[in-house]
């Protein structure tokens, strides 16, 4: 029985939005929380299935859905049937996502992504709420330093893997090619919310395109909720290199339209021994450093929370957010 009934809206993608949404399902009323989702994705199946059938990338959604759902074996049977990436059959359908090709299917069916979301909620029982931050086909745009422009999220996200990547040329903003109109759920969601939290995540690519979606900054800015911002683990080649927890505070507040709107910002306390520092480090990834008096000067109001936060999965190599230890402390903030 869920311990906390809070109106609860999430931002975010990726992983960083699944371990956030796993702990808030298991601790707060399921039927009060709304994630909120990207659909400027343009890479792997979702990105395939956006180009060859016209629908809403839906690998984020699929996430979120998988996240939500509260029954452990339930979760378990459908992530093997979402990741199965039909590798045994021949011809155009090799390669994509089972759940992505559901979720398309769908919106095809019942006209609409919000519609196909809709549908899919209440075929697998899912108590809380997926919904698109947009449902206007949207195309990240990043201008670098130097006046470079790079088109779709996927280059974005992918650019730090490149041989003639130059880490001195630093993202200075992010815009979508066309006008992003709001999914008006979406807008509701933000109004009525207690708290809006923006997930860990990509940075540039994930979590602040959200902000350039059409009246979201002025429903955020306007609703009485707390706003939280979950500090990333470690810095992303390609984003956010050498970034401190200023940098990601500096772009929150930029991309909010200049207002002091983090009630509070959530750090990771956990020291990682020199091993796993090693692996990231070839990976040339550090941990974010939380500079606090920077962060004073640049947002006053924002109290920063430092706990213990974190897990390393031994098997993937990969440190990840406690799902529970997460939920736990933004539902505890008041």
């Amino acid at each position: 029985m869920a311990t906390f009934k809070q109106k609860i809206v999430s931002l975010g993608g990726g992983t960083g939005h699944f371990s956030l949404l796993r702990g808030l399902v298991e601790l707060n009323q399921p039927e009060l929380i709304t994630a909120i989702v990207g659909t400027w994705d343009s890479g792997g199946s979702s990105g395939r299935l956006r180009t060859e059938l016209g629908v809403l990338p839906p690998g984020d959604m699929r996430q979120c859905l998988l996240a939500l759902m509260e029954d452990p074996k339930q979760r378990q049977v459908a992530q093997k049937l979402f990741d199965d990436r039909l590798a045994d059959i021949p011809g155009p359908l090799r390669g994509h996502s089972l759940g992505n090709l559901i979720s398309a299917r769908l919106e095809h069916i019942y006209k609409g992504a919000d519609r196909g979301i809709e549908a899919e909620r209440l075929l697998f029982r899912i108590r809380a709420r997926v919904c698109p931050v947009s449902i206007s086909e949207l195309n990240l745009m990043a201008k670098l330093e130097g006046g470079e422009e790079l088109e779709g999220e996927a280059t974005i996200d992918l650019r730090g893997g490149k041989s003639d990547y130059n880490p001195k040329k630093r993202i200075t903003r992010i815009y979508f090619e066309t006008n992003a109109d709001p999914n008006p759920q979406a807008i509701q969601a933000i109004l009525d919310a207690e708290k809006i939290i923006f997930s860990a995540g990509d940075l540039y690519t994930s979590i602040l395109p959200h902000l350039l979606v059409g009246g979201i900054k002025e429903a955020i800015d306007e609703s009485k909720a707390k706003v939280i911002l979950i500090l990333n683990l470690m810095t992303k080649v390609g984003e956010t290199d050498n970034f401190k927890a200023s940098d990601y505070l500096k772009a929150f507040t930029y991309y909010l339209g200049g207002n002091d709107r983090i009630d509070y910002m959530i750090a990771n306390e956990n020291s990682m021994g020199a091993e796993i520092l090693k692996v990231y480090k070839k990976d040339k990834q550090q941990p974010v450093e939380v500079d606090e008096e920077t962060c004073k000067k640049i947002s006053p109001k924002t109290k920063i929370i430092k706990k213990p936060l974190a897990l390393y999965h031994i098997r993937e190599h990969l440190f990840r957010h406690d799902p529970q230890k997460l939920a736990s402390t933004i539902l505890q903030l008041s």
